[in-house]
């Protein structure tokens, strides 16, 4: 492989004509010019100047490498520009991925701050859930990845990747207005036991946490339907078809004809991360994009956890039952008590 510094330096001595002006425009010694300009002659195997008395001159050798070397230089120099062009984010692409729920309310924001503050950059927004978009990330194939887990679940090795906690979610139980409990304050998971149950699409960790705090509570859920789509399982819940815990950012877009109630003693958590490469293997794109995120997940958090207080607050409109609904089984008089506790 021939060494671009020489063929740099056989073309400022081509330029200027001689190795003493050469070496004053690269700021080096003439014998550093002379021994470099021979080394490349050793590498190529032939002559690249003629000593002459009016200074060296080409060879046909000489001109047809600098004509390539030319080409070279010149694709080098625009590396260089454009590289200083992504390290000031002036330039380049980011690649991010996100779940739906945050892709909805904290990504949309971020988004938009990160396009006004860095507009030379490319965005590129794909949604998938943790399990697709993590491996992509380690591959490679995404710069950066918004994802969840849930405390109360193992987590896998996750090597060569770093997470930064953006929010912490509150899980809630989400009941159709006209269900017996829709009116009270608190819910116990015990007063659900005998509920058809909502949940994601089973293997997930959406459809583990479900079945993990019920179990928690003493009983194995009756799993009737699965969907990975809150609005879905909102619908599901709004028609009778059986109850379900929701996140936090879920609330954002809670339907009228469904109510959350708090969860007691205590209720599941849901974190949202933002992960990425580790240092040294991600770009600056990422970086700027991680502080964004961070940032608007403060906001957020005040958000949700005031939007949540008030959709667990709001009291339940009384309508009659669906037509062809069958009456609920009444809480008994020591679960109404721990309802409202």
């Amino acid at each position: 492989m021939l060494d671009v510094k020489r063929m740099r330096i056989l073309r400022e001595v081509a330029n200027q004509g001689s190795f003493s002006a050469a070496a004053d425009a690269l700021y080096l010694s003439q014998s550093a010019v002379s021994q470099q300009v021979a080394t490349l002659e050793r590498e190529v195997g032939m002559a690249l100047l003629a000593r002459a008395q009016d200074g060296p001159k080409l060879t046909d050798a000489g001109a047809s490498l600098l004509t390539h070397a030319d080409a070279v230089i010149a694709r080098l120099e625009e590396a260089e520009r454009e590289l200083g062009e992504i390290a000031g984010l002036e330039a380049g692409r980011l690649r991010l991925a996100s779940f739906p729920s945050a892709s909805a309310t904290l990504v949309t924001r971020a988004l938009s701050a990160f396009r006004a503050q860095f507009p030379g950059i490319e965005l590129k927004f794909s949604e998938s859930e943790p399990e697709e978009s993590l491996p992509l990330l380690r591959r490679g194939e995404l710069d950066l990845a918004v994802i969840f887990d849930y405390p109360s679940l193992p987590r896998g090795e996750e090597r060569d990747v770093e997470r930064v906690q953006l929010i912490a979610e509150s899980m809630h139980a989400a009941l159709p207005t006209d269900h017996p409990l829709a009116g009270a304050d608190t819910v116990r998971l015990t007063d659900l036991a005998d509920e058809p149950w909502l949940s994601g699409t089973r293997p997930s960790t959406c459809a583990d946490v479900i079945i993990e705090a019920c179990r928690e509570a003493g009983f194995e859920p009756r799993i009737a339907f699965e969907s990975d789509d809150y609005s879905v399982l909102q619908g599901f819940v709004a028609g009778g078809l059986g109850v379900t815990l929701l996140p936090d950012l879920a609330l954002a877009a809670l339907r009228p004809d469904v109510v959350v109630r708090r969860i007691v003693p205590e209720a599941p958590t849901r974190r949202v991360w933002a992960a990425v490469r580790t240092e040294g293997a991600r770009s600056p794109a990422a970086d700027a994009m991680l502080g964004i995120l961070r940032a608007a997940g403060e906001t957020l958090a005040l958000e949700v956890a005031a939007a949540a207080a008030v959709a667990s607050a709001t009291r339940s409109p009384s309508r009659p039952p669906r037509p062809g609904a069958k009456r609920r089984r009444q809480p008994s008089a020591s679960a109404s008590r721990g309802a409202a506790a």
